[in-house]
């Protein structure tokens, strides 16, 4: 398991169960780059990956 595997299996065994939208996660992801200006490229990174996940021409490069 990875360090951060901790994070995403505290989140998934707290939360796992909860319905949240898209843009609630958004908004929870802004929050915290506000409180966390340092975290701005990865979280960056992680939506787009998260919003391009289905894109039939990511691969395409």
């Amino acid at each position: 398991m990875y360090f951060t595997d901790r994070g995403i299996e505290e989140l998934e065994s707290r939360r796992g169960e909860e319905d949240v939208t898209l843009a609630w996660v958004a908004d929870q992801l802004r929050s915290f780059v506000d409180e966390h200006p340092e975290f701005e490229v990865p979280i960056e990174r992680l939506a787009a990956w998260l919003a391009r996940l289905d894109d039939p021409f990511e691969d395409e490069d």
